[in-house]
């Protein structure tokens, strides 16, 4: 071969190695996102996912693609919508739940999972080795419940002075953390409890008929997806039986509750973005630190105070971050 043609033939390999690159741009990162309920509010509730990623510099359809699983509040859907979304090769999984993240957990074993759960202790609960240093797959916020629980009996105790029974309402999906806890708040302020288990969102309204029955001076609803997600259906529902409630969730006081306290939901999906943005970036869940809620909010719904025949006090008023008129 004479050297200009060799020259020529580098030349060649040279000019075409660019132009193939340039034809095979990287593969945009797929986040999966499993939600409890249905798609429509699964949909409210990426938009805030996405502000996260977006912070991080995954901007939705370019840098990131959301694949959405809703499981309509149907349990036995989780399974296999988390196999269509392992099979869809997602590189960040964000289960909703309890139930989800432990099932994501067992069957994706090599995909990074960044969840948001209100109702575990993630190290007792196994999901974790620490808070600091995850040490795992899993990575995400949890809420540290035990003050709740205490705090949740002090706010019904300010609203109803002679408050001398309550029913809980509890989704036995989640851990009995949350049970512990109201059981020793309960037992320092010398208030009767009688714990009702709601299973599913088709249970609620027996649930609530059944909480009626007892008469109680006030009623707590337990953090899971059901009392979240049907916040305003609960809250409905607390109104007809006339049941003076509090829960951790915003939507529920101001769908007629009368008092909701916990952290700004919003702000969670938010963070959770930010984690999984971190984690496209090459962060490994098990180097990222589980978070808690940095936000709380007290909402009072005086219109149902009144309805009640509840004079709520001044000094209870004035805690509020919200009050409903």
């Amino acid at each position: 071969m004479r050297r200009r043609d060799f020259m020529s033939l580098v030349g060649g390999v040279a000019l075409a190695l660019p132009r193939r690159a340039r034809a095979e741009p990287a593969a945009v990162p797929k986040v999966g996102f499993l939600y409890p309920a249905s798609e429509a509010v699964a949909h409210e509730r990426v938009t805030h996912l996405l502000e996260g990623l977006r912070s991080e510099g995954f901007t939705a359809p370019d840098r990131v693609t959301l694949v959405i699983r809703a499981m309509g509040g149907d349990p036995a859907r989780s399974q296999p919508l988390l196999s269509e979304l392992i099979a869809s090769k997602v590189d960040v999984l964000v289960p909703i739940g309890p139930p989800q993240t432990r099932a994501a957990r067992a069957a994706a074993t090599n995909i990074p999972i960044v969840t948001f759960d209100l109702e575990e202790d993630p190290v007792e609960a196994g999901l974790v080795a620490s808070l600091p240093h995850p040490g795992g797959s899993v990575t995400g916020i949890f809420l540290a419940f035990p003050e709740f629980g205490t705090a949740w009996f002090g706010l019904l105790k300010q609203a109803i002075p002679t408050l001398a029974s309550v029913v809980v309402i509890w989704d036995p999906s989640t851990s009995t953390e949350q049970t512990k806890a109201v059981a020793a708040a309960a037992q320092r302020l010398g208030t009767k409890i009688e714990i009702l288990q709601v299973k599913s969102p088709a249970e609620l309204g027996a649930v609530f008929e059944a909480a009626s029955a007892r008469k109680p001076d006030g009623l707590l609803m337990l953090s899971s997806p059901i009392t979240g997600i049907y916040a305003e259906q609960c809250a409905e529902l607390a109104q007809k039986y006339r049941l003076p409630g509090i829960s951790l969730f915003s939507e529920f006081a101001r769908a007629g509750g009368l008092i909701s306290y916990g952290p700004n939901v919003s702000d969670i999906y938010r963070e959770v973005g930010v984690m999984a943005g971190k984690i496209l970036k090459g962060t490994k869940p098990a180097d990222l630190p589980v978070e808690r809620p940095s936000r709380f909010e007290l909402l009072i719904n005086l219109k149902t105070a009144k309805s009640l025949n509840l004079d709520i006090s001044n000094t209870l008023l004035a805690r509020a971050d919200e009050i409903i008129e």
